[in-house]
């Protein structure tokens, strides 16, 4: 065997710009598969990050009716649900793998949010003072909501730096007065999420525009809800684990604890989010759309197959007096047989390494250029390589079949 891979050698250096040719087909087709893999698995491990909350383990308990979210921005108050209260949420705070727990109300969209001629169209909140520390917020300009800011009834506003910027422009907005449905709001703080390196992905909509459009986020205490829309809106949880592994437990047990405090049960219930599933959805789609690109890079390993049996082909006719040499001497048809096997598999194999080497190459450069998220597969490129092997033995057969059956004599006549 491995004289046989030493000839292969000999044989591919003597014609190398032929061997690159030949395996041009396998190059590209092997890199394409290995840059669309590492695009599946960037993109997939991206989900379960923003998903998860890239480590703040948060998990959204919300209200539903019959199994749907329920959108109180337009729908009536159910009956039997009461708002939480400072009690509830620290009986949250109690169970096990929860380490913090946040009660907030929030209107996505909610218009009717003024600085001088400039309107918002984002999302507002309303929030405890817990909401900013449980959902991983930190303070980038000015300050976040003190226990003074609830007590005194202040109308005090946090904008995040998206909505920041949208709304100001550059300008500085600690201090400016925001008009929210017609109530004047002090700005007071700025807010970032901790981990700014991806996009957060939570809705189908968001996987598809990574929240490019989003105008961001105000905030202000929950007692301005009272005021801004109606007294006795219950409230969302945010809840976060412990560890990643506790999350789906975590929102269980604290939807249970909730359901217990409804004063009538039925088709309103509480619910956790269940993010791992949501992120198998979102993996799902971008896995079945890019299967079939895949394919597509498939049919260049086909093209490639059919450019190696073609050049064993010719290889064959070049050296048939070289075949009924070996025959003459007493090689038999196996070692025949072996031998342009071997040639073919060294020149796919060869052709399979380039192309996992091309192919990581062109991944790392679009997610540096286009920003697209991309993770190298250590077991796709094994698989990616083997494969291109199988593709020389298999294509390779036929040529080396034809030579094993030569017959010596008029092999050696042959000119």
């Amino acid at each position: 065997m491995l004289q046989n891979i030493a000839l292969s050698f000999q044989g591919l250096w003597s014609h190398k710009l032929r061997s690159f040719l030949t395996m041009l087909g396998i190059i590209i087709g092997i890199a394409s598969i290995i840059t669309i893999v590492s695009t599946i698995k960037g993109t997939s491990e991206q989900i379960k990050e923003n998903l998860i909350g890239a480590g703040n383990n948060v998990v959204t308990v919300r209200l539903t009716q019959d199994g749907n979210p329920l959108e109180l921005s337009y729908m009536p108050l159910p009956g039997g649900v009461r708002p939480a209260d400072e009690e509830v949420r620290a009986a949250v705070d109690q169970l096990p793998d929860v380490r913090e727990s946040s009660l907030y109300r929030v209107r996505p969209y909610a218009g009717n949010i003024f600085w001088k001629n400039n309107a918002f169209s984002g999302d507002l909140y309303g929030v405890d003072l817990h909401y900013f520390p449980v959902n991983g917020y930190q303070v980038r300009l000015g300050r976040g909501f003190t226990e003074r800011d609830f007590s005194e009834y202040r109308k005090a506003a946090i904008l995040d730096a998206r909505a920041a910027s949208r709304l100001f422009e550059g300008e500085n907005p600690l201090g400016m007065i925001l008009e929210i449905q017609s109530e004047p709001y002090t700005v007071v703080g700025v807010v970032e999420k901790e981990n700014k390196n991806a996009p957060a992905i939570e809705t189908m909509q968001d996987y598809y525009l990574y929240a490019d459009t989003s105008a961001g986020c105000v905030f202000v205490p929950e007692h301005a809800w009272n005021v801004l829309f109606r007294y006795d809106e219950p409230q969302m949880l945010a809840v976060r684990a412990e560890k990643t592994d506790d999350m789906a437990r975590a929102g269980r047990d604290a939807a249970d604890l909730l359901n217990k405090k409804l004063v009538s049960g039925g088709a309103v219930q509480y619910e956790a989010v269940n993010l791992l599933e949501r992120a198998s959805e979102l993996e799902a789609l971008a896995g079945s759309a890019n299967t079939q690109l895949i394919w597509i890079a498939g049919i260049s390993l086909l093209v490639g197959g059919i450019g190696v049996m073609n050049i064993m082909m010719v290889s064959v006719t070049e050296r048939t007096r070289e075949i009924g040499l070996k025959k003459a001497l007493g090689a038999r048809r196996t070692r025949i047989l072996w031998q342009f096997l071997t040639e073919a598999a060294v020149l796919t194999s060869l052709g399979g390494i380039m192309g996992v080497a091309g192919g990581i190459g062109l991944a790392k450069m679009l997610s540096h250029v286009m920003s697209i998220p991309t993770a190298v597969s250590i077991p796709a490129c094994l698989v990616a390589v083997a494969f291109s092997t199988v593709i020389g033995l298999f294509f390779g057969l036929v040529p080396a079949v034809k030579a094993s059956k030569l017959n010596p004599i008029d092999a050696l006549r042959r000119e």
